[in-house]
């Protein structure tokens, strides 16, 4: 049997306040709570067909991974969510509403090929990526 990869289940961040991630998360990007399991630590939100899983630094499984995200090191470099609809100057009046820095999207290449996106970042530092459809 050959390896098929059919699209990505979940992405894990280590956060250090995990209710201003939760926050964030659920009132920024839209990405509601699915499942908590407050004795590990753990709060899985639903972001389309995936899964972002916030694992608090001071619960049982974020102890487990030593040192947090801050300025010498990250979690990860970025993940990226892929937007149903690409409306820049919506959704950079949106974000900036948020108190979300916002760059001017570039035309940049992932799974679904070639689309505007931007970067930001969220209260870890941790970078995420906001992409469209094909075309800016």
């Amino acid at each position: 049997m050959a390896l098929s990869i059919s699209g990505l289940d979940h992405i894990v961040l280590r956060v250090r306040n995990l209710d201003r991630s939760i926050d964030f998360y659920t009132r920024v990007l839209a990405c509601p709570v699915e499942r908590r399991l407050d004795e590990l630590g753990l709060v899985q939100l639903r972001a389309g067909a995936a899964l972002i899983d916030l694992v608090s630094l001071d619960g049982e499984l974020g102890r487990k991974g030593g040192g947090g995200p801050g300025a010498e090191g990250r979690n990860v470099d970025h993940f990226c969510l892929t937007l149903e609809r690409w409306d820049y100057p919506s959704l950079k009046n949106y974000l900036e509403a948020h108190g979300v820095a916002v760059e001017e999207p570039r035309e940049r290449y992932g799974a679904g090929g070639f689309g505007p996106s931007i970067y930001l970042g969220d209260p870890d530092g941790n970078v995420i990526e906001l992409k469209g459809g094909a075309g800016i």
